[in-house]
């Protein structure tokens, strides 16, 4: 029979969290020894050329040690226009169908300084998208000498979209045990900002997300 310090020491609060954290680590590795089973979305290089009333103006090059580096399952680098406007903006989109094995998102608040821009300003804004509501992205101004971008960005999972890359990753630990899923998606946009007119890049990012958000769902694993 269980003497009551025997009863008091299975009742301690630190016993109880070590048992909690066990139990949770257990369903982990349970999950991470499951293969995973993401049905592929359809491939990037198949996105609209047209979106709305933006349209193809470049279609970008990612050169293969950028590919070895982001190690991601599927990439898009396309730059769209507007008739009439001379901001062009650039879609950027890496799709991972497995955050295993060290494959993960990269933030562009790191990948960024790395080619020479350096953040000038940045927070989090809330954006009305239509057919998905409000959704949160990272918003940030960056300078490369004389030039000057309007970036946002944010983290895609099924219907899912998350701006702090923390956050994603805690959501990608619960994927992983509740769905057997790690699947992610980084979607970057960036204007050109022209001196002085800040507030045209900002305008033109937000209307290209509010019309390109719905057809990149369709491109993301269900």
């Amino acid at each position: 029979m269980a003497t009551q310090s025997t009863l008091k020491l299975l009742k301690s609060p630190p016993l109880v969290a070590l048992s909690l954290a066990l139990v949770a680590q257990t369903f982990a590795l349970r999950a991470v020894s499951r293969p995973e089973s993401v049905a592929p979305a359809p491939p990037l290089a198949t996105f609209p050329m047209q979106v709305g009333a933006w349209r193809t103006v470049q279609e970008g090059y990612v050169d293969e040690e950028t590919r070895v580096v982001l190690n991601a399952d599927d990439l898009l680098s396309r730059t769209y226009g507007r008739p009439g406007d001379p901001l062009p903006t650039n879609l950027f989109v890496a799709s991972f169908l497995s955050q295993r094995n060290g494959k993960a998102p990269h933030s562009p608040k790191n990948c960024l300084p790395g080619a020479g821009w350096v953040q000038q300003t940045s927070e989090v804004l809330t954006l009305n998208v239509p057919g998905a509501g409000r959704i949160e992205v990272n918003h940030y101004t960056v300078a490369n000498r004389d030039d000057r971008s309007d970036v946002m960005y944010w983290y895609q999972s099924r219907d899912r979209v998350v701006a702090s890359e923390y956050k994603a990753h805690l959501l990608a630990m619960a994927d992983a045990i509740r769905y057997n899923r790690t699947d992610t998606a980084l979607i970057r946009v960036i204007t050109p900002i022209i001196p002085g007119r800040a507030d045209l890049a900002l305008k033109s990012n937000i209307e290209f997300i509010q019309s390109v958000f719905p057809v990149v769902r369709g491109y993301l694993p269900n």
